[in-house]
């Protein structure tokens, strides 16, 4: 009985860090207003907290080893409570940025060093289930986090979408203070690597906020993206460089050595721009285009949410009969590519229904690709290697998730200018189809009561509009398709991977 409420403890805390990375995001419009600032200033709210994330994930495993893991995993959830509060209590926007980011630091061990706890709760052969039943949990988070926010903000106030954290961290935090027990002893070397600390710290902070500014402030035409740029490649390069020479790295580069955690890990980067440009584009996709509420629009994610569980616990089950690895990897990211091109086929006639069912082949594909995707990383590590492989898989994920919605948001952009321009070019006063759409146009607000003048204006304004909904559709069409290309073209990947099937069963660790 105490090992299964620890267990729902620590899915619990994970769920929680999860939804904080997209509960904030349906509320921004709201923490602007209330606090009297720029959307722009507003969104670095969401950035500050992916920073954090993308900083403190890495080292996770250094921190755990060297001020014990027990200690590490509850000060980590205390500080979380703590600054969600905080973040509630904030008057000043860039004092909620600073408490976001605090929280961030906080929730990176959420995750991580959750994944091992409820690794090490299960027994051997019961592995692959206990990556599932965290599996289930990652998905529950980023799920329900935008239509929780949405819920919260709107029946309640902002502060309490920090607010909510309080109650179930301090219960968390109780649980695994009364039940978790420290695995092992704490590092046994006093040196502490500040050098690789500083220059992670560094080279992410700018890449991450390259990634999360960029399309706002138009990329390199801000001077600011391009010195962060510059930083950010020589800080990164040189921490690799620096990890790789130094007896006791905070991060052990040296365990991608394995062939099939780095291969994991470049898939893991690639799921994970699957995974959150598909959340970041469906969302939009039908709410400006098909008029859907933030709860319709929830909603639509429930079915392939629940479908997923069910995914999770028969990949976990086929690997314990030994099914490769490869073989689970290659269906769900063939189900991803199907989602993909389902989803730029769609128009402004789609409904609910249509969406919901691609959403499913979603859900299942990413399902099947979690556990499976865990067991390739860490089938050629040493049990000592497998946090730091998990925490490296884990920035992984982040760091491709920041990329891919960096990228889908650029391609956005363009594709929408470049099928704007396309269509412009075919309005004419020489095509007929034109000359009659405006003449019925302009009819129709003659009598609505307009004069002349200002119906045939607003027959323009009404075909500019049929334009711009229209060249939308186009530009979400081609992101769609962009991911599902980006998945096809990872796929050869899998192809010199070498997936131990032995050890595969025996060692796993989720890595999303």
């Amino acid at each position: 009985m105490q090992r299964t409420v620890l267990i729902l403890a620590v899915i619990t805390a994970a769920i929680m860090e999860l939804i904080d990375t997209s509960i904030v995001n349906v509320a921004l419009s709201h923490i602007s207003g209330n606090l009297g600032s720029t959307l722009e200033d507003t969104s670095w709210v969401i950035t500050a907290y992916a920073i954090a994330n993308v900083i403190i994930i890495p080292i996770t495993g250094f921190l755990a080893g060297k001020l014990g893991r027990r200690n590490y995993y509850i000060g980590s959830i205390m500080a979380f409570t703590f600054f969600s509060m905080m973040c509630g209590q904030a008057t000043n926007i860039w004092i909620l940025v600073v408490f976001r980011f605090l929280q961030g630091i906080g929730g990176g061990a959420l995750l991580s060093v959750s994944q091992v706890i409820i690794f090490e709760l299960f027994p051997k052969e019961k592995r692959n289930v206990a990556s599932a039943l965290f599996g289930v949990g990652v998905f529950i988070g980023p799920t329900i986090g935008p239509t929780l926010g949405g819920y919260i903000t709107e029946f309640c106030s902002w502060p309490w979408i920090f607010y909510i954290n309080i109650p179930i961290g301090i219960i968390v935090a109780a649980i695994c203070y009364l039940l978790l027990k420290e695995p092992g002893e704490v590092s046994d070397h006093d040196k502490i690597d500040w050098t690789g600390i500083l220059l992670l710290a560094v080279g992410v902070s700018a890449l991450q906020t390259v990634l999360e500014r960029g399309e706002t402030d138009d990329w390199f035409e801000a001077p600011y993206i391009t010195w962060l740029s510059v930083i950010a490649g020589f800080s990164i390069l040189l921490f690799i460089w620096w990890e790789l020479r130094i007896k006791y790295p905070v991060v052990n580069l040296r365990v991608l050595k394995s062939r099939n955690l780095s291969i994991a890990a470049i898939l893991t980067f690639v799921s994970g721009m699957g995974i959150f440009s598909s959340v970041f584009l469906t969302p939009v996709f039908a709410q400006r285009l098909l008029n859907f509420t933030p709860l319709q629009t929830g909603l639509l994610l429930l079915p392939g949410a629940c479908l997923a569980i069910g995914g999770l616990i028969i990949s976990a089950r086929l690997l314990q009969r030994g099914i490769s690895p490869v073989f689970l990897i290659v269906a769900g990211m063939g189900l991803f590519i199907l989602f993909s091109w389902q989803m730029s086929q769609l128009n402004q006639d789609a409904t609910a229904a249509d969406i919901t069912v691609f959403l499913i082949w979603r859900g299942v594909g990413l399902a099947l690709v979690t556990v499976p995707l865990t067991t390739l990383a860490v089938s050629s590590l040493s049990a000592s290697d497998i946090p730091q492989g998990a925490a490296l898989n884990n920035m992984m994920r982040q760091l491709g998730g920041s990329f891919g919605i960096a990228m889908v948001n650029t391609y956005l952009a363009n594709r929408n200018a470049q099928h704007r321009s396309d269509l412009v070019s075919h309005l004419n006063i020489d095509n007929p189809a034109v000359t009659t759409r405006i003449s019925n146009y302009t009819h129709f607000f003659l009598s609505q009561g307009a004069t002349p003048p200002d119906a045939h204006s607003k027959a323009l304004k009404a075909l500019d509009n049929i334009v711009v909904k229209q060249s939308t559709i186009l530009s979400f069409s081609d992101a769609f398709l962009l991911v599902g290309i980006i998945f096809v073209v990872a796929l050869p990947l899998l192809l010199i991977a070498s997936a131990k099937k032995k050890a595969a069963a025996n060692v796993i660790v989720l890595d999303h």
